[in-house]
């Protein structure tokens, strides 16, 4: 499969910019898959207005792959089934990406599995070459790449990542079956060093660029850069967002989203930076950035949980849980920013995502 297969009107959305959720994991007080609420949160996802959804990622919980769990190719499946379910329904397609992670050969093994679940594209991790150079990266990139599309992932090094320099996303970026780069680094340098790789490629036309910075959404997503390439000005915008923060409160993402394509965010800059910050703030809490992220994954669940869409916060290592303080904190940003929640959006649909 290479690109010229996805869909063109699915590859013409996702370069246009869409939302794309980061999918959680449910599981019930065993810690064994909820396979109901595991459908719920698809359901809610693609009912809010996703654009896409991404699958078997850090939200996921990387342990679906440890053989004792062996949920990865389970979780792949539901998701398959109720992107069918809901395409089939609403006549609307969706872009479908799954994590990839893992030496060359795990990444290949497990690009196929997403190749032959029937998703358009791989949302690539190199956090397991921590030590490697430039081009024994890209040569990895390339083999996942022969197998389907391919979207760059530059992960935070507090959950896994590594540095990444502009050199390495200039060569990334000429690899012909990358469709797209999912910048999260957390840093604005590093954003910086993809943005420029990307317009120094010769590519910048054919790759559409997703904030992963969770820190930083709103802003990212109003940015424009502009970038000299050999005299010639290159123009690149943020067009979408594939993040664990648009996991929870969905429909207001969306609804984000829309004003800004819409251009309903160019009004008062001191009005939408206020906006930026709260959402930054609301982000802090749940991914507990007071302890250095250890309660991200659960930080989430607990929203998730307190919305109905998730019986409780369990993950698959028994040793996460929310830090000290974070359930105060996720109470805070809860009431001083209700104008962020879709609470009201989940109440009137759970009982249907449920069935």
């Amino acid at each position: 499969m290479d690109k010229k297969e996805i869909p063109q009107n699915i590859l013409d959305a996702f370069k246009k910019g869409t939302v794309i959720p980061a999918l959680p994991l449910a599981l019930d007080k065993n810690r064994k898959l909820d396979e109901r609420r595991q459908r719920a949160l698809m359901r809610y996802y693609l009912d809010a207005g996703a654009g896409g959804v991404a699958v078997a990622v850090h939200t996921t919980q990387f342990e679906i792959r440890w053989p004792e769990v062996d949920l990865f190719k389970p979780v792949l499946e539901i998701a398959r089934e109720e992107f069918d379910r809901f395409e089939a329904k609403e006549h609307k397609p969706v872009f479908r990406v799954a994590g990839v992670i893992g030496k060359t050969e795990q990444a290949v093994a497990e690009a196929k599995q997403a190749l032959d679940s029937g998703f358009h594209a791989v949302l690539l991790s190199v956090a397991a070459f921590a030590n490697a150079t430039n081009n024994e990266i890209i040569e990895h990139c390339r083999a996942v790449a022969s197998v389907m599309p391919v979207v760059g992932f530059y992960l935070q090094p507090a959950v896994g990542g590594r540095r990444l320099d502009t050199a390495f996303w200039r060569e990334f970026a000429r690899i012909e079956n990358v469709i797209a780069i999912k910048m999260a680094p957390f840093n604005r340098y590093h954003t910086f060093d993809v943005v420029r790789g990307v317009a120094e490629s010769g590519r910048a036309d054919e790759i559409a660029l997703y904030t992963g910075n969770d820190d930083n959404i709103l802003v990212d997503l109003l940015a424009e850069y502009k970038i000299d390439v050999g005299r010639q000005m290159v123009k690149k915008q943020i067009v979408g967002g594939l993040l664990g923060h648009w996991a929870v409160w969905t429909r207001s993402a969306v609804q984000l989203l829309e004003k800004v394509q819409q251009g309903k965010m160019d009004g008062d800059i001191r009005d939408v930076l206020a906006l930026a910050n709260q959402i930054t703030d609301s982000n802090a809490a749940f991914f507990d950035v007071a302890n250095n992220f250890a309660g991200c994954i659960t930080g989430i669940h607990e929203v998730l949980r307190r919305q109905g869409l998730l019986e409780g916060i369990w993950t698959l290592n028994p040793d996460e849980a929310l830090s000290p303080g974070q359930k105060e904190e996720i109470d805070r940003v809860y009431a001083a920013y209700p104008h962020l929640n879709d609470d009201e959006f989940v109440r009137e649909n759970l009982h249907k995502w449920l069935e």
